[in-house]
């Protein structure tokens, strides 16, 4: 389930291990709860941050003090005084985020989402306490400096260590290089390769850094890597391997020239063949861009939501799929700013993940259950849809984050029929009395769907997560089926590409609950995105949208 952009929320303080939840494995229960909370994050060994130390905003992870005194990673020295300006500020602080999202104590997340002096101070906190010494403050346009290189940074690692181990003699491997000198080679590589910034002021400025945060040595040993790519870039003798040999060899090829993962590109062969798999990857690693959804809870129409974005002069078009959507490329950061989504004008929402809501297709006066709902895109849109009528029932297992889906709840005016339930959906199914109209099950899933959005999902995933998610998503359908009354509607979606995801757990389901059949979703999305099963299914490469699937379940009996 994908996170909007605008809210701040909080970690809840209880462990991921003391959850609620019936007949699971302790890995599935530690992925159940890492998933519905990406905040979570567990104790790392030899110290870092547990989960109820980390604070989220929209715009970064921020570590803080608690009151068990727990050890902190060590820091230099800091004076307030000590401003550096011969630094660049921008790439000071993306060599630090990217430092902190490799330890696990950040997420590739827009730094400029929430755009408020407080977030800068906290990031330039960060600056002086990792790097001993404060820079020039981040203005806007450094700001969004730092959002484009540590997005682009994270997802083309595993090319720019490619070439930066290319021509280091040094180090044979990542583990083997000094952290942060690692991050400001990737900096300095990715603006020479792939922003085609001028190789002059890219070396001397990630030279001066490197200079300034470790040692003059360092600063010799960026000087020369970045000079020898940015010549072999201007000769176009940049190395890369060749795609040949068994599917295996071919896949490790391609994890450099795209940079991802083997076992996702395996898998992705397996379904989509080479160049599909090729395809979906230059999907991911390109600039992501963004949809706005109009509240029509607060009585905003798309139309008037236009007008706003045109008095704004953000560039814009129309959904040609949804009567609420307008596509951005460009400019969420003015809307942002002007407080549209603060004062619940509109929500940030994929075109993918709203036409999940028009397969529920929520009724006036409907009671709806959204057994995992937070942080609560979905559940809202559901709401604004019942008019005022009836109720959605949004279940979490992780409290703080449905109060980020409460407090959204009164932005957009939709408190009244928001009611959220903390629980495990497997408990609060086994002996409930109610049964609802229509259940959505947005379940916890690979993400594999929106990985241009999420760069780092990337890298977090593996074949085993895979694995146990689809043993997880088994057991949250069948105790979503039992909240569905007799003519009810259950819908089972993800935002995930992936068949043993979709319609493999779907078919399953139904070997399992012949009480339900499939209801095909030919009134409720237009006709492209229909598979041959009577599925909804998004995917970027044919509809230019984040991946994403519904299956709609009528039961036909008790």
């Amino acid at each position: 389930m994908v996170a909007t952009l605008l809210i701040t929320w909080a970690a809840s303080s209880h462990s991921i291990h003391t959850g609620v939840g019936i007949g699971r494995s302790r890995v599935q229960h530690f992925l159940y709860a890492s998933l519905s909370n990406p905040l979570t994050t567990p104790r790392r060994k030899g110290g870092g941050w547990s989960s109820n130390q980390l604070f989220c905003t929209a715009s970064l992870i921020v570590n803080r003090n608690n009151s068990q005194g727990k050890k902190r990673n060590p820091a230099k020295p800091v004076d307030k005084s000590k401003i550096n300006s011969n630094v660049s500020p921008h790439r000071a602080a993306s060599a630090v985020r990217l430092l902190r999202i490799e330890q696990g104590g950040a997420f590739a997340d827009l730094l400029n989402a929430d755009y408020r002096e407080s977030a800068i101070d906290d990031e330039m906190d960060y600056i002086q306490r990792t790097l001993g010494f404060r820079t020039n403050p981040l203005d806007a346009r450094n700001t969004r400096l730092v959002t484009d290189i540590v997005a682009g940074v994270v997802r083309w690692k595993r090319y720019l260590d490619y070439l930066i181990f290319s021509l280091y003699d040094g180090a044979k491997n990542v583990k083997d290089m000094e952290p942060l000198l690692q991050q400001i080679l990737r900096i300095g590589v990715y603006e020479i390769v792939k922003l085609g910034m001028p190789p002059y002021a890219v070396v001397n400025e990630n030279v001066t850094l490197a200079r300034a945060a470790l040692r003059a040595g360092a600063g010799n040993m960026v000087n020369g890597i970045l000079r020898r790519v940015a010549s072999d870039r201007e000769k176009d003798m940049l190395p890369l391997p060749k795609v040949e040999g068994d599917d295996r060899s071919k896949a490790r090829a391609l994890s450099v020239k795209y940079s991802h993962p083997v076992w996702m590109i395996r898998r992705w062969m397996t379904y989509l063949g080479q160049e599909g798999a090729i395809q979906l990857m230059e999907w991911n690693n390109s600039p992501p861009s963004f949809s706005l959804r109009a509240n029509s809870g607060r009585g905003v129409s798309r139309d008037d939501l236009v007008l706003l974005l045109k008095k704004l002069n953000v560039q814009h078009e129309l959904s040609p799929h949804m009567t609420e959507f307008v596509r951005l490329s460009t400019g969420l950061q003015s809307v942002i700013q002007a407080g549209l989504l603060k004062e619940g004008m509109c929500a940030v929402q994929d075109e993918g993940a709203g036409l999940v809501v028009s397969v529920v297709d929520p009724q006036p006066g409907e009671t709806i259950i959204d057994c995992c709902a937070a942080p609560g895109g979905k559940a809202l849109f559901m709401a604004s849809r019942l008019q005022g009528q009836g109720s959605v029932i949004a279940i979490d297992v992780n409290q703080g984050r449905l109060r980020v889906l409460e407090e959204a709840a009164k932005v957009q005016a939709l408190e009244g029929v928001v009611n959220a339930c903390q629980d495990d959906i497997r408990s609060f199914a086994v002996g409930a009395s109610i049964r609802a109209d229509k259940v959505l099950l947005d379940a916890p899933c690979s993400g594999l769907g929106v990985l241009c959005k999420k760069p780092d999902m990337r890298w977090k995933r593996t074949l085993k997560d895979l694995e146990q998610l689809i043993l997880l998503q088994d057991e949250l359908l069948d105790a979503a089926s039992l909240l569905v009354k007799p003519g009810g509607i259950l819908v089972y979606s993800t935002c995930s590409v992936d068949p043993g995801e979709n319609k493999e757990r779907v078919e399953s389901f139904l070997t399992r609950h012949p009480e339900f059949i499939v209801e095909a979703v030919h009134k409720y999305v237009p006709n492209e995105f229909i598979s041959e099963e009577g599925f909804y299914t998004s995917h970027p490469t044919k509809h230019f949208l984040d991946g994403a699937f519904a299956a709609r379940l009528f039961r036909v009996s008790i």
